[in-house]
């Protein structure tokens, strides 16, 4: 791994795209994706702390957010049926996740490395957080597609609904119920 390069690298993640193996209407990369993870992640700190005495590192949960799905830029987007086709699989996959983000790590510069670190390694508490966000994002995608019309994305759609909506997270409860009608609003609607 070349010294200096991570910047540069990192600015790959927008040639990997999501969805791959399903009809999408609009393709949606992976840089897009992290940005959307990282805004919900924020918000579902924020919201926690604020509203439910939570002690959220809001600027760390953000930072890694960022970075949740990075190893992608070497390892491509597997499709979540097959990470998770059976133990065997989903065990070597996290290997193969976790020598990519090793790999990515490397590449960034001696003198910040280690501040990185902690990004790419988040807290059990700080994964849940990601990890809601991130299914918020996926479900947000494939209500978009199913909104289109299109068939592809509903067991996603289900699925993922059914994730978000058995949260224990009551920021995540908040956030369905409070942030996600909005999703359906067309421009002129967010101007009233």
């Amino acid at each position: 791994m070349k010294k200096g390069s991570f910047f540069a690298f990192i600015h790959r993640i927008g040639y990997i795209n999501r969805w791959g193996l399903m009809r999408n209407t609009s393709y949606e990369n992976l840089k897009e994706h992290s940005y959307d993870v990282a805004v919900i992640a924020q918000g579902l700190a924020l919201i926690g702390n604020a509203k439910f005495n939570k002690n959220y590192d809001v600027n760390r949960i953000t930072a890694a957010a960022m970075f949740h799905d990075v190893n992608e830029a070497l390892t491509g987007d597997l499709p979540t049926p097959v990470k998770y086709a059976n133990k065997e699989i989903e065990k070597a996959y996290k290997k193969i996740e976790a020598d990519a983000v090793n790999n990515i790590i490397q590449m960034q510069d001696d003198i910040i490395k280690n501040s990185y670190i902690e990004y790419f390694n988040p807290s059990v508490e700080d994964k849940k957080i990601i990890k809601a966000a991130d299914k918020i994002s996926g479900f947000i995608k494939c209500k978009e597609e199913k909104d289109r019309g299109n068939k592809d994305f509903d067991k996603a759609y289900e699925s993922l609904k059914k994730s978000i909506e058995s949260s224990d997270l009551p920021e995540v409860k908040y956030f369905i119920e409070n942030m996600l009608p909005h999703y359906n609003l067309i421009l002129d609607e967010f101007l009233e």
